[in-house]
C-alpha cells in the first residue's frame, strides 16, 4: 500500500512538472510570437531599407530553390524591383557539397532581374539564429526587412530586433491564407530563441567583417 502511495506520488510529482514545463513553453512560445508583430508589414507598405535578409529553406532536385524558398526570393526580389532595398543577403547552408543553398539562391536572384553586385551571399546560415547574428556581426547590417513566411517571421522579428538589428517583417506568403504545418515546430523554436537571445549565444560560424558596401 505504502509503495503504491509512493508511486502515485511520484507519477503526481512528474505531472506538475511537465504541466508547468508546457506552460513555460506556451508561454514564452506566445511572448516571441507577439513581440515584434507589429513590424510586419505589407510588402507594398514595406519601409525603404538598405538590406532585405532572406532565410534559406532548403533545395529541391537540381539544386533548385524549393518552393518554399523560391517563395521568399520572390518576395525579396520584388522589393528589390519596387526600390524598397538595395540588396538582398541570402542566407544559407553550404556545409554539404551538395547541397548549397546559397549559391541557388544567388543564381535564382540573378537570373530574375537583381544585379549580381547586389546578391550578398552568406554560406553559414545554418540557422536563423545564426543568419541574424553574422548579418549584424559579419555584414554590418543595422537595419533590414526579413524576408520568410508569416509562421516564421515573427521568431526572425524576434531575434534580429533583440540582438540590435531595427528590422521589419515581410511576410513571403502573404497572399496566401490558412494554417501552416510548421506550426508545431515553431512552438517549440520560439523559446529556444529566447533563450539563445538571452544567452547571448555564439553563430557555429563567425569570421572576419565584410560589410555590405
Amino acid at each position: 500500500m505504502a509503495r503504491a502511495r509512493g508511486a502515485r506520488g511520484w507519477l503526481a510529482r512528474v505531472a506538475f512538472f511537465g504541466m508547468t514545463l508546457a506552460a513555460a513553453l506556451i508561454a514564452l512560445s506566445l511572448f516571441v510570437e507577439h513581440r515584434y508583430q507589429d513590424r510586419i508589414v505589407p510588402l507594398a507598405e514595406a519601409p525603404p531599407r538598405k538590406v532585405a535578409l532572406v532565410f534559406g529553406a532548403g533545395l529541391a532536385p537540381g539544386q533548385e530553390p524549393s518552393p518554399v524558398l523560391a517563395e521568399r526570393l520572390d518576395a525579396a526580389i520584388a522589393l528589390y524591383r519596387a526600390g524598397k532595398v538595395q540588396k538582398l543577403l541570402v542566407s544559407g547552408d553550404n556545409s554539404d557539397r551538395f547541397h548549397d543553398e546559397t549559391r541557388a539562391m544567388r543564381r535564382y536572384a540573378v537570373e530574375h532581374g537583381v544585379a549580381k553586385e547586389d546578391v550578398v551571399g552568406d554560406h553559414a546560415g545554418l540557422s536563423t539564429y545564426d543568419s541574424c547574428v553574422r548579418a549584424q556581426k559579419i555584414f554590418g547590417v543595422r537595419e533590414a526587412i526579413l524576408v520568410t513566411q508569416r509562421f516564421h517571421l515573427t521568431r526572425a522579428l524576434y531575434i534580429a530586433n533583440s540582438i540590435g538589428i531595427d528590422a521589419v517583417g515581410v511576410a513571403a506568403d502573404e497572399d496566401r491564407r490558412g494554417g501552416s504545418s510548421y506550426a508545431l515546430r515553431e512552438l517549440v523554436s520560439r523559446p529556444v530563441a529566447w533563450v539563445m537571445v538571452h544567452a547571448g549565444w555564439e553563430p557555429q560560424f563567425l569570421g572576419e567583417p565584410l560589410p555590405i558596401q
